[in-house]
Formats: C-alpha cells, structure tokens, sequence
C-alpha cells in the first residue's frame, strides 16, 4: 500500500503527535473535540465554533452532548436564543478538561521528541510535495 495523494509526507515539518484519549468504547476525547471546545471559548456560540471548524451545528452540538455526558460536571452551557441571542460558554469544568487535555498534550510532546526524531529519520530522504 503506497502513500495517496492526500497523504503525503514532508520531511522539512518536525512529525506532530495527535493525541486521543479514551475512556471507554463511545468516551474521547481528541484534537477535535478539544478544538472544538476553543472555539466556543472564543466564539460563544455552538453554531459559530462550528461553522469555524467547517462543522455543522448539528454535528457541534452531538459532540458537546457527548462530552456534557461523559465528565461529572458539564463542560459546556447553553442559553437559547431570544432578545440578547443565544449563546454558549466554558464551564469552569470544561476549562479544566480542556487545560488538562492541552497539559497531556504537551507533556506527551516533550516527552517523545527524542523517539519522534529517531522516526523521522527513517523517513525517505526525498521529500514528497504537499
């Protein structure tokens, strides 16, 4: 099996790590969901993280009940809209597991670049155009 066209290989980036925490068969959380989760710290909004991340509201907001179910406490909340608009923000509990998931993130980083290296450094030597 040879490399595709959409997954090609360039050797003059450093190899990044993706990290996927899983708790259970249905319970992750992954660069996706914690993407997501920065957006709507930024945006305020379900809809608006969604259509940032090229999502729709409605795939968005099954994957905000999917973490809302997981962890003890919600990590998001949501206020329909009305005068004012609706909304959405971080729980002070969803800022915890998106600052933790950032700290496994990077720990995991600092901790593999030796062992990164050694692997790209079996990569051919020729780079492959993006």
């Amino acid at each position: 099996m040879g490399l595709k066209a959409d997954e090609m290989i360039n050797i003059n980036e450093p190899p990044r790590l993706h990290i996927r925490i899983v708790f259970g068969p249905k319970a992750m959380i992954g660069p996706g969901k914690a993407a997501l989760l920065d957006q709507i710290a930024q945006k305020g909004s379900i809809s608006a993280a969604g259509r940032a991340m090229g999502m729709s509201y409605k795939r968005a907001w099954m994957l905000i009940e999917d973490l809302n179910a997981m962890f003890r406490d919600p990590l998001v909340e949501s206020s329909r809209g009305g005068p004012g608009g609706g909304g959405a923000l971080l729980t002070p509990n969803g800022k915890a597991v998106l600052n933790l998931y950032r700290q496994v993130q990077n720990d995991a980083a600092f901790s593999s670049v030796a062992s990164l290296m050694a692997l790209s450094s079996l990569l051919k030597d020729q780079a492959i155009e993006e």
